[in-house]
């Protein structure tokens, strides 16, 4: 899920998904900044002890699975939806719809809609969003951690024009946070989407 400064990307109130944690799940909110630990002191000894060697685990489609089904959410007048098939032939397909309710309209007028997918590439796992058939955009699977209890999957774009950032926070009992982050003019942007993992055909939420 992206946004951009254009017609297009007139949802960005959340981060922004389609991808700083709401206070709430309902009101988008600047993305809270995990504090650093500080260092533990070293033993007197530990030259003696050999370091273990780091382990790099590859970056690989399929540690996106999860995403597979439908999820939904609500921020003030605005609804959207994103939609994944599982992994297949090297990719995730996905679509996400966002409306909204006007006054001047009595049922929910289509606002934004995009064509995702994340794709394996020879050079690593790409999250590729194409905003209202406009041209698409790549943004490359970085990092995999930890945010406030929350696993986070970072895709970076380092361009000139926002986002630069898209962030699936995968959060407990069916919660999805899809962050839009970047510069806007200089200044820090990012809007959150909060979305619960729900039944495709009946909408009821799952709680997996």
């Amino acid at each position: 899920m992206k946004h951009s400064n254009n017609k297009h990307r007139a949802g960005i109130a959340l981060v922004a998904a389609w991808l700083g944690v709401t206070a709430s799940a309902q009101t988008p909110s600047q993305a809270p900044v995990p504090e650093a630990k500080p260092g533990s002191a070293t033993p007197a000894d530990a030259s003696t002890t050999p370091a273990a060697p780091a382990v790099h685990t590859p970056l690989s489609l399929d540690q996106l699975g999860w995403l597979r089904g439908c999820w939904s959410g609500k921020v003030d007048r605005r609804e959207f939806i994103e939609t994944w098939l599982p992994p297949r032939g090297g990719m995730m397909v996905g679509i996400s719809h966002t409306v909204v309710q006007d006054r001047r309209h009595p049922e929910p007028q289509t606002q934004d809609f995009e064509y995702l997918r994340i794709e394996a590439r020879d050079d690593g796992v790409y999250y590729v969003v194409i905003p209202s058939g406009k041209q698409e955009e790549a943004f490359k699977l970085t990092s995999i951690g930890e945010n406030l209890g929350r696993t986070a999957y970072t895709f970076t774009n380092p361009v000139d024009q926002f986002p630069q950032q898209i962030v699936y926070l995968r959060g407990t009992e069916g919660w999805l946070y899809a962050q839009v982050q970047g510069k806007v003019d200089g200044s820090p942007k990012d809007v959150t989407y909060p979305m619960r993992h729900v039944d495709c055909a009946t909408g009821a939420t799952k709680e997996d």
